[in-house]
């Protein structure tokens, strides 16, 4: 068989949807709160709430509060105390956002050697989805 030769338009519509093709496969690893549910995420957050807690009453626990914790620096609520660990963590630049949230609650042990937070993880991906909905809700 002879060899096909492609003219630019079609060599630029391939490159396209090869583009889209990947973009569509990778964007949904990389925003893991988009596609979570709040409803769920409260029912997920019962697990956390021996230690954390949540609105507009929320104070300091076994764990820190958690309003405001997307897009907050790791280590930096007044008046809890942080493991070194955490606080060398805020310092060094760790911000909780959708994806760090996502990766820390699989094996937060794991994630953060040295943490107070003694906790096994979510290894479910949809539950930690969930519960990073329900938490963005408390600014």
């Amino acid at each position: 068989m002879g060899s096909v030769t492609l003219g630019a338009a079609a060599r630029a519509t391939i490159v396209g949807f090869s583009a889209l093709a990947f973009a569509m496969i990778l964007l949904p690893a990389l925003a893991p709160a988009q596609d979570g549910s709040v409803e769920a995420g409260a029912d997920v957050f019962k697990k956390c709430r021996a230690c954390h807690d949540v609105g507009p009453n929320a104070k300091n626990k076994v764990g820190p509060l958690l309003n405001g914790i997307i897009g907050r620096k790791a280590g930096t609520i007044d008046g809890f105390s942080y493991s070194e660990a955490n606080k060398k963590a805020g310092a060094g630049g760790l911000v909780w956002s959708d994806e760090v949230m996502f990766e820390y609650l699989e094996k937060p042990l794991s994630y953060m050697p040295g943490t107070k937070m003694a906790f096994a993880g979510l290894k479910d991906p949809q539950d930690r989805k969930d519960v990073i909905a329900y938490l963005k809700q408390f600014k």
